[in-house]
């Protein structure tokens, strides 16, 4: 597979199993605590826009072909679609704790919750699912107290730091030192691709004030038209929350640069399915 290389290294392992190619994260397959992946357009049944690993119910694609790509995702990790809980994405910084009792939601089941873009659990088999096709994935896992969580960030999620959301949640919830955290910001839009305006760039002007962030994530274009670099904003999120920079690994593959591998919503105008991000404890 052709990717584009945003940076010169990759931090993403391309997995196969038959038709499916998934991605995973080295920082945490080393932890042997969990099993995660997040998808790719390929490997699916889905057609036309939506080929062939789309993962939304609520995009025009067809159910059954939406069902059995789920199947296709859970064989991948080792569990059935009854045990996956999905997110309802608002690009909120709302978070909720799941357990057994929530497997299927959103897939097999109806979702008794909604504006929820992060999910967390301590319950092992458990496998939380968030959705992208552009925006960042972030992953949490918590090997010390045995406690995970995913979430999703775009825009509205980053300038709102959903990463401090979600470490200040874990500990609360399971006693989680940030320091103890392992994360990954996980596929995405780069900042060559995102354009924003200049409300959006003045909104995280205002909410990254230290000497030089501004500078490290806005990049003036002219004509009130600016550059913005979620990785390096999110990264920013991470770490003044706690989690040591070497405990944090920012994958470098964007969305729209491979459109053909990965949905974006910007290169696709909106033509799209969506990819999955999905992370589970092992119950070892």
């Amino acid at each position: 597979m052709d990717w584009h290389r945003h940076k010169n290294e990759r931090q993403t392992r391309v997995n196969r199993a038959g038709e499916l190619v998934y991605l995973t994260f080295p920082i945490l397959e080393e932890t042997g605590a969990v099993e995660h992946l997040f998808s790719t357009r390929m490997g699916g049944v889905s057609k036309g826009i939506y080929s062939t690993m789309n993962l939304s119910y609520t995009r025009g694609d067809r159910e059954e072909d939406v069902d059995e790509n789920y199947r296709r995702i859970a064989a991948a990790l080792g569990c059935s679609v009854e045990d996956i809980v999905c997110s309802d994405q608002t690009h909120t910084t709302n978070l909720r704790i799941v357990g057994k009792a929530d497997g299927g939601k959103g897939i097999t089941r109806k979702k008794d919750y909604s504006d929820v873009d992060g999910l967390l659990t301590d319950e092992p088999g458990v496998y939380l699912a968030t959705f992208f096709a552009d925006c960042v994935p972030l992953y949490f896992a918590d090997t010390k107290r045995k406690a995970i969580a995913l979430a999703h960030s775009g825009w509205r999620g980053t300038v709102a730091r959903m990463g401090q959301c979600v470490a200040e949640k874990m500990r609360e919830a399971y006693g989680t030192d940030p320091a103890d955290l392992v994360a990954v910001v996980g596929p995405s839009i780069c900042q060559e691709c995102y354009e924003v305006s200049e409300d959006v760039a003045g909104a995280f002007a205002d909410a990254f004030k230290k000497p030089g962030q501004e500078r490290e994530i806005l990049l003036a274009k002219g004509g009130g038209k600016y550059q913005l670099d979620l990785w390096r904003a999110n990264e920013i999120v991470l770490t003044e929350a706690g989690i040591p920079k070497e405990n944090i690994q920012i994958t470098d593959l964007c969305t729209c640069h491979n459109d053909r591998y990965l949905f974006s919503h910007r290169a696709s105008h909106g033509q799209r399915g969506n990819l999955g991000a999905f992370l589970g404890l092992r119950a070892n």
